[in-house]
């Protein structure tokens, strides 16, 4: 069973940094697209960023310039580096993946709160 799980979420204060991380079960280079979604309380899920097998990346626009998609062949995982956060991204975050049969897989999420 593929399994996802996200990390490094927590409080920070607008302004500050945090690094997501997303740990795959599966190896990476059977994966087409990862990607990040995030779901603030009452809305619905939003894509954030994707990153392909082929190392082409894609943000939202309310994310670009402020946030960075990477992912490690080696250790099986995806980052997200978030800098300059804003309250506006506060929300649960969510690893996700699909992979070349194709299938698509969600961890459990990682909570990020942004304080003014």
């Amino acid at each position: 069973q593929v399994q996802l799980v996200e990390s490094g979420g927590g409080l920070v204060q607008a302004g500050g940094s945090l690094r997501l991380s997303c740990a795959l079960s599966i190896n990476i280079f059977d994966i087409n697209v990862m990607a990040w979604y995030r779901q603030a309380p009452g809305t619905q899920r939003e894509f954030v960023a994707h990153i392909t097998s082929g190392d082409s990346t894609g943000y939202a626009d309310s994310v670009k310039g402020r946030f960075t998609i990477s992912k490690d062949n080696a250790k099986n995982m995806v980052h997200l580096q978030m800098d300059s956060l804003k309250p506006g991204d506060t929300a649960v975050y969510y690893c996700e993946i699909i992979d070349k049969t194709p299938r698509r897989y969600w961890g459990q999420g990682t909570q990020v709160t942004v304080s003014s």
